[in-house]
């Protein structure tokens, strides 16, 4: 059975940092494209960034460009999100998610998920 684990979540404070992984259980990731999406409370959800299988092309979500940076460790089978700069606004579950094929921003385009992690930033 194909799993994927969040971890790394916590209360941070605006400005820090904070790295979140994506583990996978049943299957290895680098055969995935991996998408991070984060939903706030009342508000959809959304993906902030992704990584391509086939051509490892990245993608950020204009409110993280420049703060967020996607990376790929492949003996630990796990997809990273580190973020750095963190706003208030940052504040949400973060999910990962898989599917074949290239990065879709649709949250119905990927075929699993974790079961999310949430991230705080408050003072």
């Amino acid at each position: 059975q194909l799993q994927l684990v969040e971890s790394g979540g916590g209360l941070v404070q605006p400005g820090g940092s904070l790295r979140v992984s994506c583990a996978a259980s049943g299957f290895t990731l680098d055969d995935y494209t991996i998408g991070w999406f984060r939903q706030a409370p009342g508000k959809e959800r959304e993906r902030v960034s992704c990584i391509s299988s086939s051509t490892g092309i990245t993608y950020y979500a204009d409110s993280v460009k420049g703060r967020f940076t996607i990376s790929r460790d492949n003996a630990r089978n796990t997809v990273n999100l580190q973020m750095n700069s963190l706003k208030p606004e940052d504040t949400a579950v973060y999910y990962c998610a898989a599917r074949r094929g290239s990065c879709q921003i649709e949250v119905a385009k990927y075929d699993y998920w974790g079961q999310g992690t949430q991230v705080t930033v408050s003072s």
